[in-house]
């Protein structure tokens, strides 16, 4: 008896039996779409990670100095010419003083916002790539004078001023001091509050006087291209060191790595999520291999017939191992579709982009199929070894 024959077989079975094989199939469904849902919305969450990262420069490197008893300073001029003098392995640099600023208009009375003021230079804008929709970004000048200028979001022009274009040229208050708005970023998040939207830059040297402070805490350091990332690190570190004089009161870290670090937990945990996923494939085995066992026991007379008229081992075992075979690769069919439509809706759901995985499904349905012989070689090996006569006195 050929496959053709055999698969035929295998389908008026299962067709006979709709309810059963649909139960049979179940743990094969359930396991596939678990699996293919997980992949997909893991492989879109480290996507979104991943974009979120790189928005910040994948070539950026951190150095935090922190606070200590004898405060020992890294100028912003040291810094600029330890950049200078390495350009091969820099293109820029600035330094980040925070303040936690509250904005209005000057006429605005009790109508304020707070933001958090962020204190750059020039470099900043090509280190984290921004885009400025109307006016221009903070320049050599404005950190040279200590100008009282700002580079505002989306979010703080619409608030204030109706528009972006508006804004332009506007003035508003930032924790009581008068501000010029010199520029307005693209926007990216639908201009809402505590969004990439919401965002104030002013010049790092007026930072520093409304913080009160002579002191930099952060510098911002872009390396030359992601090849040079570990050199410009390590020689980042050597200046650090010779400046400060002890590791413990510094740290630089790089964009890059923290991708890195992300992306391989974020891939961790989906190979843990799919190995739990994984135990419903082996309880659907278990399921397929009970139920072609049950078969197998229902049919005891039939195989004796079939023997008695020459049906040789190997056929019966193909006709058995074939159904369930079959039996498997529709539950994966069905797995796939369903886990397929509910990784696009849950990526709706969630507004990310999520995109069922190829190699997921490839793989998904090559292990339904594995499941399905591996499962069913047991319950077909012991059909293909009843003895005839004693199947034709079964019942």
């Amino acid at each position: 008896m050929g496959l053709t024959k055999s698969f035929k077989m295998a389908v008026s079975s299962i067709i006979s039996n709709k309810v059963r094989s649909l139960l049979t199939m179940l743990g094969i469904i359930i396991g596939i779409a678990a699996v293919i849902i997980l992949v997909s919305l893991m492989n879109g969450l480290t996507g979104e990670v991943t974009d979120m990262f790189s928005s910040f420069g994948t070539t950026s490197l951190t150095a935090n100095i922190m606070t200590r008893a004898v405060t020992t300073k890294v100028e912003p001029d040291e810094m600029y010419d330890f950049i200078d003098k390495n350009p091969e392995l820099y293109k820029g640099m600035t330094p980040r003083i925070v303040v936690s600023g509250e904005l209005k208009l000057p006429t605005s009375g009790d109508d304020t916002i707070t933001s958090t003021c962020n204190g750059v230079s020039e470099d900043f804008y090509n280190i984290q790539k921004l885009d400025v929709a109307f006016g221009r970004f903070i320049g050599y000048a404005d950190c040279d004078k200590s100008l009282n200028t700002a580079v505002i979001g989306s979010y703080q022009a619409v608030y204030f001023f109706g528009s972006c274009e508006d804004a332009i040229g506007q003035t508003m208050r930032i924790n009581g001091s008068p501000f010029t708005v010199i520029g307005v970023l693209e926007e990216d998040a639908d201009s809402e509050q505590s969004s990439t939207d919401d965002v104030v830059y002013i010049p790092y040297s007026t930072a520093m006087q409304m913080n009160g402070t002579t002191v930099v805490g952060s510098y911002t350091v872009d390396a030359i291209d992601e090849e040079h990332i570990d050199a410009a690190k390590a020689r980042l570190e050597a200046f650090m060191l010779e400046k400060i004089g002890d590791s413990d009161y510094f740290s630089v870290t790089s964009m890059k790595s923290m991708i890195d670090t992300m992306t391989d937990m974020l891939g961790k945990m989906e190979m843990f999520l799919v190995a739990i996923a994984a135990i419903s494939l082996l309880v659907g085995g278990i399921g397929i291999m009970n139920i072609m066992l049950v078969s197998v026991s229902e049919r005891t007379r039939e195989i004796g017939i079939r023997k008695s008229l020459g049906a040789k081992h190997k056929h019966i075992m193909s006709q058995f191992v074939m159904e369930s075979g079959v039996v498997s690769c529709i539950g994966g069919v069905i797995g796939i579709i369903i886990g397929s439509s509910f990784a696009m809706l849950a990526g709706k759901l969630l507004d990310m982009s999520v995109a069922p995985s190829v190699g997921a499904i490839m793989l998904a349905f090559s292990v339904s199929v594995g499941i399905g012989i591996v499962f069913g070689f047991l319950p077909a090996r012991k059909a293909a070894k009843l003895n005839p006569i004693d199947a034709l006195r079964s019942d």
